[in-house]
């Protein structure tokens, strides 16, 4: 019997049952979509049929137009049944995955993303790829259609053009691979390396780094911060706060419901790709934690605020934890209409003058229009709201009442159909999550931010942590799964350090030493860097070409995993006050800063870490009780000091303080140490945050 045309076969609905959201969403197409794992490679072999490989994620634009699309397209549903075996990978729910053929696929084209489309061989290896295919020729793309059928001839007809491809790809791959300096550079050499770079790449006209489309990248922030701080650069630290506050006031940050979108198309930061992702906010809400701590910026704290209350309103887990993302698009075509106002929306839900403001202020007909749709906005701070009221008759201070518009237009937008939430609980994500609403809450002095994150740590611990073989990748209803992944490990890690500095509970940092062992043991790889996988703790599909070796060096532009474990190890000596944890930071940095020493922007992390070792840790001990106690306590926590640690008592082990304290019932004062050297008490938090605001080497110079 003839297959109909654009129906789905009789094992289509594979991907009905998927944990994945994206993957769900494919279920009904007309294509026999196989999940990752051993089942699609054994269809190939027996089959004799080449793979399509399409990994992708829900949060992802072209995705869902590929598969609006192209993928609903009747004759390349027909095509993939008869001469391919299809398979579709959720890049969340498989880095590792996703990784590997990124790499293939850029050996071979000179370019990656998402959707990422690659033709594989049985053995896994690519041989064509891409990324997003039309139907039809069209936009300087080939259309799939066509693809397809050339691929099936030379399948077909001429299989060693295939191996060919596939051998010199590989081939591309070693090299790549062994391509390294062949001396490790000097740790201050490096980090003078990455600052050089930052400052030839800084946009001094818009802030934040190169042209469009235009990222952020809050870890070259952060080292801005620390350069600023521990060598006196103040024009790091002034480019860091500009950048911060050009990106709080453009359409890049939700000026609406907060929270920030993923990148900016235009320099301006005016016109963002409005997917949400978890990953992107949890970096930057550290970034603007510590950005308030440096500069004390009301706009700042608006911004940490607004940035927790999304992820509490969109992504929180009601039995604790984050989400991984929220999508751009509410229905199929859609491009941000979520998220953007024509005049005429805003005049009828603001009253005349309430309009006038908001549209004076956030630039309503100027540069945040939309390209495909001008009459559609986003919002932008253009003009200071009392700079923007002259001439209005507003009942209140113009800021009050600009928030209440804000309020009201956040009321109308929620009547809207709603843009897709991933609810996934990845590890990586929520360990980034842990870290920063830790901060979040100790610099906001809000027990409530601080006490989600301790729900969600416990949940993690409770449900997806062994100590034998660390945290899981993804934690669901059902289970968890997904061990041995190294960016779990550490940025999981660095968020129980977090809390277990906030709340001196031994668990969380006891915990966070297991990772770090376990990585320690198990991850190792080449010259000492650390690879992406364990492969004695992966349980996952060992398939296609996820036993290859591969290392995560540079910030892209997250915090690279090798990085993190470097300031994951940087933390722990500070709290342990455990010289071995920084001594194994070292080993980690020189040969990664061998392997990314040009790599300039997106070596930030890695050369954070080894600027941090320059700097002495701090610790302080906030001693007596009540208002006096209390006052030090926000004193030090709302302070800007790399490697600083705060609590409120003498913690108990494994933490460490070298100081002595006072017999309890004493008066409020802090204890104040400097590495080993501990400084007379101080009772004014004046005094004290000034103490801890000066910069001190790691000589005490």
């Amino acid at each position: 019997m003839a297959e109909s045309p654009g129906r789905p076969g009789p094992t289509a609905r594979r991907l009905a049952d998927a944990a994945s959201v994206y993957l769900r969403a494919a279920a009904e197409q007309g294509i026999d979509w196989y999940p990752w794992g051993g089942e699609p490679f054994e269809a190939a072999r027996r089959s004799g049929r080449p793979i399509l490989l399409d990994i992708g994620a829900s949060w992802c634009h072209w995705c869902h137009v590929m598969d609006e699309t192209t993928y609903s397209d009747p004759e390349v549903g027909r095509l993939l049944r008869q001469h391919f075996v299809a398979v579709k990978v959720d890049r969340d729910e498989h880095p590792e995955v996703d990784r590997r053929y990124q790499r293939q696929v850029g050996a071979l084209t000179g370019e990656g993303g998402w959707p990422l489309t690659g033709f594989l061989n049985a053995d896994g290896e690519l041989f064509l790829g891409g990324t997003y295919f039309p139907p039809d020729d069209g936009h300087g793309r080939p259309g799939l259609r066509r693809v397809l059928k050339e691929v099936a001839r030379l399948w077909k007809e001429e299989p060693d053009r295939i191996r060919q491809n596939a051998e010199a790809i590989q081939g591309s791959l070693r090299r790549m691979r062994d391509r390294r300096a062949p001396v490790a550079p000097d740790l201050a050499r490096f980090v003078d390396g990455v600052r050089m770079e930052l400052d030839s790449g800084y946009d001094p006209v818009h802030g934040g780094f190169g042209g469009a489309p235009k990222f952020p990248h809050p870890t070259a922030l952060a080292f801005q911060l620390w350069d600023a701080f521990a060598n006196g650069h103040s024009t790091a630290g002034d480019r860091a706060r500009e950048t911060l506050l050009r990106m709080a006031d453009g359409g890049l940050y939700d000026q609406v419901g907060g929270g920030f979108h993923r990148y900016s198309v235009d320099e301006g930061w005016h016109i963002p790709h409005f997917e949400k992702m978890g990953v992107d906010n949890a970096e930057l809400l550290l970034a603007y934690v510590q950005g308030l701590e440096r500069f004390g910026e009301p706009r700042f704290e608006e911004v940490v605020r607004g940035t927790v209350g999304w992820v509490r309103d969109v992504l929180a887990d009601p039995d604790g934890g984050w989400g991984a993302s929220q999508d751009a698009d509410s229905a199929p075509g859609d491009d941000g209409g979520y998220f953007t106002w024509t005049k005429s929306e805003l005049k009828s839900a603001l009253d005349a003058d309430e309009y006038r403001l908001v549209a004076r202020v956030f630039g309503v007909g100027t540069e945040g229009r939309m390209h495909h749709d001008p009459e559609r906005n986003v919002l932008f701070r253009l003009l200071p709201a009392a700079d923007a009221a002259d001439g209005l008759s507003l009942g209140g201070p113009p800021e009050e009442v600009l928030r209440g518009a804000l309020a009201t237009l956040r009321s109308v937008r929620s009547r809207r159909p709603t843009p897709t939430v991933d609810p996934a609980l990845y590890a990586s994500v929520n360990g980034r999550f842990l870290g920063a609403f830790a901060r979040a809450g100790a610099a906001l002095d809000d027990g409530r931010v601080l006490m989600e994150a301790q729900r969600a740590a416990d949940r993690w611990l409770d449900r997806a942590f062994d100590p034998a073989r660390g945290i899981a990748h993804r934690l669901d209803r059902r289970a968890a799964a997904g061990y041995g992944l190294l960016e779990d490990q550490v940025e999981f890690a660095r968020g129980l350090l977090e809390i277990g500095e906030a709340t001196a509970k031994p668990r969380y940092v006891e915990s966070a030493v297991r990772l770090l062992e376990l990585v320690e043991a198990e991850y190792r790889g080449e010259d000492g860097v650390l690879r992406d996988m364990a492969p004695r703790l992966y349980d996952g599909p060992a398939v296609g070409g996820v036993g290859d070796p591969s290392y995560p060096l540079e910030d892209s532009p997250h915090l690279s995993a090798n990085a993190a474990a470097a300031l994951a190890w940087v933390r722990a000596s500070e709290l342990l006050h455990d010289e071995r944890w920084a001594e194994k930071a070292r080993a980690l940095l020189g040969p990664v800063a061998a392997r990314v020493g040009g790599a300039g922007l997106f070596a930030a992390g890695s050369a954070l870490a080894a600027g941090l070792l320059s700097i002495e840790p701090a610790s302080v001990v906030v001693e007596g009780q009540g208002p006096g106690a209390a006052a030090l306590a926000r004193a030090a926590r709302r302070v800007y000091r790399p490697r600083l640690s705060v609590f409120l008592g003498r913690p108990p082990p494994p933490f460490s303080f070298p100081g002595e304290g006072g017999p309890p019932g004493g008066p409020a004062r802090a204890l104040v140490c400097f590495g080993t050297s501990c400084d007379p008490p101080v009772s004014d938090p004046a005094e004290l945050a000034k103490r801890l605001g000066s910069g001190r080497s790691a000589s005490g110079s």
